[in-house]
């Protein structure tokens, strides 16, 4: 697809480089960045006359209060947050990082491309782990913590994106993922859901994950490689290979690669063991199941009332 290069007029270029930069400015500083999420969310969501006056103790609305506390990253939670084998140190500042971004997500702005690629990328310098120059970032991309994420140069990432970086997501340069996948670095036990494992999932350079598939944990999408639409990939995507289906397998080696192109399998191959993370959980944790489930199956022989019909 033949693109053209876009433009704001000049005025408004000025408008939106000077707010980019100041924003970036201030996460860059030693300012606290709670602050600086709350200060540019008032503004962004043209609501400081209200905020100064719930400042200045005047009485307001519950709802009013509601919506002017919800700036401040502090007074929300995330689901990530309740995690037991997240970093905490890390998780702190890339929760006021994500919070910026998903309401940034909800203003108007959100829909201006050359503004809010622009203000994603900024954002993602701050929040990810790593990130490439050139990366057009889409509305509406979630993510699990943002501090696990590493992505390469020249990559696009459209809408309704799930990066889940539970456990490392490595996506390398000039990677295209299309509105609605999901890529994963974490799974449960089929038996106890409450069991994580988390994993390294890598999409290499020059892949392309297409409308609405999803990759499941530990996985590698090979070099220059294709997932099709609607494609569940649950082994290794070799390099050049276009797959899909669900479970996906290839379809064929993309025209002109043959020669250089691993060689082809009836199955993808699942190496998700390889790139286990291991993780420890704090001592004295106060965890809970919120499933309450009985995770023993009848047929095992510690089942309670195994032996009942004997």
């Amino acid at each position: 697809m033949t693109k053209v290069h876009v433009s704001l007029p000049a005025e408004a270029e000025r408008n939106v480089r000077a707010f980019i930069d100041e924003v970036d400015d201030r996460l860059s500083s030693e300012e606290d960045t709670c602050e600086v999420v709350t200060q540019t969310l008032v503004d962004l969501h043209g609501d400081r006359e209200a905020y100064e006056r719930w400042q200045s103790g005047e009485d307001l609305s519950a709802a009013e209060r509601v919506r002017l506390q919800g700036y401040d990253p502090c007074n929300a939670t995330l689901e990530s947050e309740y995690y037991a084998e997240k970093d905490e140190s890390r998780f702190t500042e890339s929760k006021y990082l994500q919070w910026l971004w998903r309401q940034f997500d909800a203003t108007p702005m959100a829909d201006n491309i050359h503004f809010a690629l622009r203000f994603r990328q900024m954002l993602a310098n701050h929040l990810f782990d790593e990130c490439g120059e050139g990366c057009r970032f889409f509305k509406g991309i979630t993510f699990t913590y943002g501090h696990n994420i590493s992505v390469g140069d020249n990559t696009v990432i459209h809408d309704d994106v799930h990066l889940d970086d539970r456990g490392k997501l490595t996506i390398g340069d000039r990677v295209s993922i299309s509105d609605g996948v999901h890529l994963y670095s974490h799974d449960h036990d089929v038996v106890d859901q409450t069991a994580i494992r988390n994993f390294h999932t890598v999409v290499e350079d020059d892949a392309r994950v297409t409308y609405d598939a999803m990759v499941r944990a530990g996985i590698r999408v090979g070099e220059n490689s294709v997932v099709g639409a609607r494609s569940v990939v649950q082994g290794d995507v070799p390099k050049h290979h276009i797959v899909a289906g669900t479970p996906a397998k290839t379809i064929r080696v993309k025209p002109g690669w043959e020669s250089v192109a691993d060689p082809k399998r009836d199955r993808l191959v699942n190496r998700q063991d390889e790139r286990e993370i291991p993780y420890d959980l704090p001592e004295g944790l106060d965890a809970f199941d919120e499933f309450q489930r009985t995770l023993t199956p009848p047929d095992d022989p510690d089942a309670p009332n195994a032996d009942a019909d004997d």
